[in-house]
C-alpha cells in the first residue's frame, strides 16, 4: 500500500540488509565446537548415580582395610605386608607405644582435651622423635575411616618379614640348637601376636607364617605381642609344606600339635634336637599335607576330650614344654 510505504520503520536501510543466510546448523557450528558428548551419569557430580558410585568405593575400600587388617589383603613388594595402618583411640595408641611398635607419624588434634593417656603419649613421642602432625576431626576420621579415634592415631609401616633362612641364621648366631614355630591356617592376628609373645619368652628363634590365608604382623599383632614382635623375626614362605621340606632338609625336625599325637609334647624326644613347631588353627587343626611332612605329631594332654586349646595356647605350653627340656640336659 502506497501510504505504508511513508510510515517510519517501513522502509529497510540498504546498509544494513543481509544477504542469503544458510542454514542455522551453519550458523550455530563453531559454538558447538568441543562440548563433546554428555557425561555419564554417574559422573556427573550432582546425579543420584555418582552418589551410588562414590559409596560403593567406600565400601570396597573398607572391604579391602578390613582384608589386610586379618592379614588376607593384597600384598606389597617382597618381604613387605600389605599396606599402611592407623592405629586410634588413646588406650590402642599409648599400648602400642608402650610395646615400641614402629611409627610413622603420630596425629592428634589440636583441641584435645588431655588427660594422664595424652600427657604419657606426648612425652614419648618427644622422646623418641616421631614426627607429630596437627590434624583436625575431619581428617581424623577420615584417616581412622570413621573409627573412635578420641582425637589421637598413630600410622604404622608395613612389616618387614624375613625369610625361613633367615631364621636359621640367628638361631646359629645364639650357639643353640633352632627352635621355631610355624603356624598353619591361623588368621587372627591376635593369635600371631601372643604366639610372638610366647617365642620370646622362650627362646625361639622366629615364627613362620604361610604368605595366603594366614594372619599377618598388623597392628593387632603388634599389639598383643607386648613388643616381642620387635624381637622376634616373623618369615613368610610361599608354600608352607615345602618351606618345611627345606628346614627338613637343613637339619630341623618337624613336630605338628595337633589332639591325638603319638607322644604328649612334656615327653618329646626330640625337644633337645634342632626344632620347628607347628600349630595350626583351633577347630581345623593341621592341614593334611602338613600333618603328612611333620617328623612327629605332639599333644598337649588336657583333661576333657571335649576341651580344645587355640593355636597361641598351646604353642605357648608347647615352648614352655620344650624350654624345660632343654634346660634340663646336662
Amino acid at each position: 500500500m502506497a501510504g505504508n510505504s511513508q510510515r517510519r520503520g517501513a522502509t529497510r536501510n540498504a546498509a544494513n540488509k543481509k544477504g542469503a543466510t544458510v542454514g542455522s546448523g551453519g550458523q550455530r557450528r563453531k559454538a558447538l565446537e568441543g562440548r563433546g558428548p554428555t557425561p555419564k551419569a554417574e559422573d556427573r557430580t550432582y546425579h543420584p548415580a555418582h552418589q551410588r558410585k562414590v559409596a560403593a568405593e567406600k565400601r570396597a575400600a573398607t572391604a579391602t582395610r578390613r582384608d589386610d587388617s586379618r592379614g588376607g589383603g593384597a600384598r606389597g613388594p617382597k618381604g613387605r605386608g600389605a599396606a599402611e595402618e592407623v592405629v586410634a583411640g588413646r588406650n590402642a595408641v599409648l599400648e602400642a607405644l608402650r610395646a615400641r611398635l614402629p611409627v610413622e607419624a603420630v596425629y592428634i588434634s589440636p583441641r584435645i582435651d588431655s588427660d594422664v593417656r595424652i600427657t604419657e603419649i606426648l612425652e614419648i613421642v618427644s622422646g623418641r622423635g616421631y614426627d607429630l602432625l596437627e590434624a583436625g576431626k575431619s581428617e581424623l576420621d577420615r584417616l581412622t575411616d570413621g573409627s573412635v579415634h578420641q582425637g589421637v592415631a598413630i600410622k604404622v609401616p608395613p612389616y618387614d618379614y624375613a625369610d625361613a633362612d633367615d631364621l636359621l641364621d640367628a638361631a646359629e648366631a645364639t650357639g643353640r640348637p633352632p627352635l621355631i614355630v610355624a603356624l598353619d591356617g591361623v588368621t587372627d592376628p591376635r593369635n600371631l601376636g601372643a604366639v610372638l609373645r610366647s617365642a620370646g619368652a622362650f627362646g625361639a628363634h622366629g615364627v613362620l607364617v604361610p604368605e595366603r590365608r594366614s594372619a599377618g604382623v598388623t597392628a593387632s599383632a603388634w599389639k598383643v605381642s607386648a613388643g616381642a614382635a620387635a624381637r622376634v623375626p616373623v618369615a613368610r614362605a610361599t608354600n608352607l609344606v615345602r618351606a618345611l621340606g627345606e628346614l627338613k632338609k637343613a637339619g630341623c625336625f618337624v613336630v605338628g600339635l595337633d589332639a591325638g599325637g603319638s607322644t604328649a609334647i612334656g615327653d618329646l624326644a626330640l625337644a633337645t634336637e634342632p626344632l620347628v613347631l607347628v600349630a595350626g588353627a583351633e577347630g581345623k587343626g593341621l592341614s593334611r599335607l602338613v600333618r603328612e611332612t611333620c617328623d612327629v605329631v605332639a599333644s598337649v594332654p588336657i583333661s576333657s576330650e571335649t576341651e580344645s586349646l587355640n593355636a597361641a595356647v598351646a604353642t605357648g605350653i608347647s615352648l614352655y614344654e620344650v624350654a624345660r627340656l632343654r634346660s634340663a640336659q646336662p
